[in-house]
């Protein structure tokens, strides 16, 4: 199991400390993001939306509605990472390249658009389908991250409400959590120790 994603599992810090002059490009912000969205999602959903807040002015916007956190500012760039109610009306275009490819019938593609609209009716399934999605690509935004060495820290610490409205998040959309990224500062933790396997791990 030794390759090179597992040794950069192995060795990720949540980095609270970041070198402020350290900048990204839009180029590398684009790339992260690219990858980020190889997540995976229900149906191919894709029911996500990533902010990038990079400039000065609207890290100070968000470092106030998340506590007066330092990492906001200090990091090259803070994500706010956005889950999006399912939209079974959205299936058709997201699973069109795949029945072009000739790989998904279209038959398929009709009963997935057609349980996706069922599953979802339910207020509560959809919206844990949209934090369920965000969190995804959180974590594969995190690994994208750190594979071009950088360090990140996920944050959960944010007034979800104020966010909502500074930001002019719309109705259907949830903010899941902020992901910061940049390179890490001296002084930062190690990875802080794991439960063992065997408190975790249930074999049936």
């Amino acid at each position: 199991m030794i390759n090179s994603i597992i040794t950069l599992l192995e060795k990720r810090i949540s980095a609270n400390l970041f070198d402020p002059v350290h900048e990204l490009p839009m180029a590398d912000i684009e790339a992260l993001v690219r990858v980020a969205t190889r997540a995976p999602t229900a149906y191919n959903l894709q029911n996500w939306r990533f902010i990038a807040v990079q400039s000065p002015e609207a890290k100070a916007r968000l470092r106030v509605i998340a506590h007066g956190q330092k990492k906001v500012s200090d990091a090259a760039v803070t994500f706010i990472l956005c889950g999006r109610l399912p939209d079974a009306e959205t299936l058709p275009d997201r699973l069109r390249p795949s029945v072009e490819a000739g790989f998904m019938p279209p038959a398929m593609a009709q009963s997935w658009q057609e349980g996706a609209r069922a599953q979802y009716a339910d207020a509560q399934t959809a919206r844990d389908e949209a934090v369920r999605s965000a969190t995804f690509a959180a974590a594969t935004l995190i690994h994208a991250a750190e594979a071009q060495g950088l360090s990140s820290s996920a944050m959960v610490g944010f007034d979800a409400a104020a966010l909502r409205q500074d930001f002019g998040l719309p109705a259907d959309e949830i903010p899941v959590m902020l992901v910061a990224i940049g390179r890490a500062a001296d002084g930062n933790w190690p990875q802080k120790p794991r439960r063992p396997v065997s408190e975790v791990l249930d074999i049936l």
